[in-house]
């Protein structure tokens, strides 16, 4: 039970992401995620930059990772009645939750002292 509620809450969450492409009267789109195109300054526009940029991305779909095996754990434990398996899968969740805020924090933090040099 708890893996089809899981599943129909991802279900769900692409249809809310996906939206509608249709432009409002008010010049919005349908879109519940706002488009955002991020800039980096210029020093960050070369190799350091593809390095870090490689970095960010491989450590989040890591923590993406860690946090759906950590909810199949929790879920196989709970079904199984496997205490043990299903506290391990909870703080797989933490962590995977943790590790995500500490890239995007190091990720501003870099980008902030890039900013200060060439300012």
């Amino acid at each position: 039970m708890t893996i089809l509620a899981i599943a129909l809450a991802h279900a769900h969450t692409l249809l809310l992401a996906a939206g509608d492409d249709k432009t409002k009267s008010d010049g919005r789109t349908g879109s519940v995620i706002p488009g955002f195109s991020p800039s980096v300054p210029s020093v960050l526009q070369t190799p350091t930059g593809t390095i870090l940029g490689w970095t960010a991305g491989v450590g989040l779909a890591l923590a993406v990772l860690g946090g759906l095996s950590g909810w199949g754990c929790v879920a196989i434990g709970h079904n199984t009645e496997r205490a043990n398996l299903a506290a391990r899968g909870k703080q797989a969740v933490v962590w995977s939750l943790i590790s995500g805020v500490g890239i995007a924090v190091t990720s501003g933090l870099v980008t902030a002292f890039y900013t200060m040099a060439t300012a």
